[in-house]
């Protein structure tokens, strides 16, 4: 379990092709603090498992599913990558609860500039539209935002300065596709609500309730 709080930005030194999977070797420093294999780190909000560490450098292998769900299978020696440590149970829930089980990759459309923030724009397939509502929460590249605008097949979110500094936001432009996690509570109560009436919240299943 995450938060959606990046901690750093780690670079990418190396990836080795394991069968249909990937191994990730990725220098880094606050993600390195109290590690050990077996550990769970976000990598640009996909969950993975160390596998082995140095002083400076962690090493996670990715599987074939994982792969096709998410776009670490662009990244190259050199890409830079947001990373965040497993929350202990005694942390500060700095975002909201992210899985680091990626729903969707997707493009950005465009990135506006703001007098103190930015505004970036996300497209998104139909199948997610329950799950995004203004004002809730979703993660970019595991990075914990607040939906600012729903429109017709995408939605905005505004980055501000320590977010954009201190993530890969500043690295996107029009056409960078990223990793995008729905809320994990929104889903579990709309599944919970589908299962129960078949098509969703109804008057009749709230009044069953007691509403």
């Amino acid at each position: 379990m995450f938060t959606g709080i990046i901690e750093e930005v780690g670079t990418l030194r190396g990836v080795r092709t394991l069968g249909n999977g990937r191994r990730f070797d990725i220098q880094a420093s606050a993600a390195l603090q109290e590690v050990a294999e077996g550990d769970s780190i976000a990598v640009n909000g996909v969950c993975l498992t160390v596998v082995e560490f140095t002083e400076r450098s962690f090493a996670v292998e990715a599987v074939e599913e994982t792969m096709k769900k998410s776009t670490l299978g662009t990244l190259a020696a050199g890409s830079r990558v947001n990373l965040e440590r497993a929350l202990r149970a005694n942390g500060k829930l700095g975002g909201h609860f992210v899985q680091g089980h990626v729903d969707f990759t997707a493009e950005i459309r465009g990135i506006q500039r703001r007098e103190e923030s930015w505004i970036v724009e996300v497209a998104f397939p139909e199948s997610a539209s329950a799950n995004i509502i203004p004002v809730g929460s979703i993660s970019i590249d595991g990075v914990s935002l607040t939906v600012a605008e729903k429109l017709a097949g995408s939605f905005r979110v505004s980055v501000i300065p320590h977010t954009w500094e201190h993530t890969l936001f500043a690295q996107y432009h029009k056409g960078t596709r990223v990793n995008i996690e729905l809320d994990m509570i929104g889903k579990y109560v709309l599944n919970y609500l589908q299962a129960s009436t078949g098509k969703g919240m109804s008057e009749g299943f709230l009044k069953g309730l007691g509403y």
